[in-house]
């Protein structure tokens, strides 16, 4: 695409891109909106630097893209429950979500994509690691394609390598009905994205826990092999945030990963999940 209202700038050969040029805010016009999606579904994750919008700002811009939709285990802000607000306080050792996935993928309809807002940051670490997923699928050899494209995974909101990082957030934030319900879904391994109609690996160590008609014993080696496979560094992007940055990710089509190596600081975040489809 030619981009006449914004400048884009890959950040690594596998994914992301930083959004230049431009001011971020929910008037932009039509055009500019037209070219950040598109830049969006180029480069899977895209990042905005010195970003300040207040919260009712902040989901106008979001709907520019897509509906807000809900987070189900946490509960939003007071005053604006579509954000969720995304901390680790300094005496607090688990980071929210600190482990390699694809957002709510227990869901029947999981988001498209999500928007993340940084309000404060330490000094060092607290970086974010985002993976492509068209990668990860087109790397694969043919026959291990053709066997995965008959594949369903059974996705739960329980799987135990996320529930710890949420141990603390849910001491004090937690949506209590989603709390005690266990969500459950299940999707094809290999997805076609529905806009771009690329094919893309579609499992995640925090949610997946088992191919369909399968035990969780029979699954387990493909799997873990697959979790490794998806996440190497060649696929790969890391962020480094700063107060006002925002980054803007397709659920679909890539992973992410919060490092938790800031023990002792705070990291406050504003998020918000963007549109709802079936996986196909």
């Amino acid at each position: 695409m030619n981009y006449r209202q914004i400048e884009v700038r890959p950040i690594a050969g596998a994914l992301g891109a930083e959004i230049e040029g431009i001011r971020v805010a929910p008037d932009l016009p039509e055009d500019a909106i037209a070219e950040i999606r598109h830049a969006w579904l180029e480069h899977g994750v895209v990042f905005f630097r010195d970003v300040d919008l207040e919260p009712e700002a902040f989901l106008a811009f979001g709907k520019r893209f897509a509906a807000i939709v809900d987070y189900p285990m946490l509960k939003g802000m007071a005053d604006h429950p579509q954000i969720v607000e995304v901390k680790k306080l300094p005496r607090e050792r688990h980071n929210f979500g600190g482990v390699w996935h694809s957002d709510t993928a227990y869901l029947e309809t999981p988001p498209i994509g999500a928007m993340l807002l940084a309000r404060v940051v330490p000094e060092s670490g607290g970086d974010t690691l985002f993976a492509n997923m068209y990668l990860a699928f087109e790397t694969l050899s043919q026959g291990l394609q053709q066997l995965l494209g008959r594949l369903r995974a059974v996705n739960v909101s329980s799987k135990g390598a996320v529930t710890r990082t949420r141990a603390e957030r849910m001491q004090d934030a937690a949506n209590v009905d989603a709390a005690k319900t266990e969500f459950l879904a299940v999707h094809p391994v290999v997805r076609t994205h529905s806009e771009t109609g690329r094919q893309l690996l579609y499992v995640n160590m925090a949610h997946t826990l088992r191919f369909e008609d399968m035990t969780e014993e029979e699954s387990a080696p493909l799997l873990q092999w697959l979790f490794a496979h998806q996440t190497r560094s060649g696929f790969t992007c890391r962020f480094s945030w700063r107060p006002g940055s925002l980054a803007f990710w397709d659920n679909r089509a890539c992973q992410h990963n919060p490092i938790n190596d800031y023990h002792g600081r705070q990291r406050v975040m504003h998020r918000i999940s963007l549109g709802a489809e079936v996986p196909r």
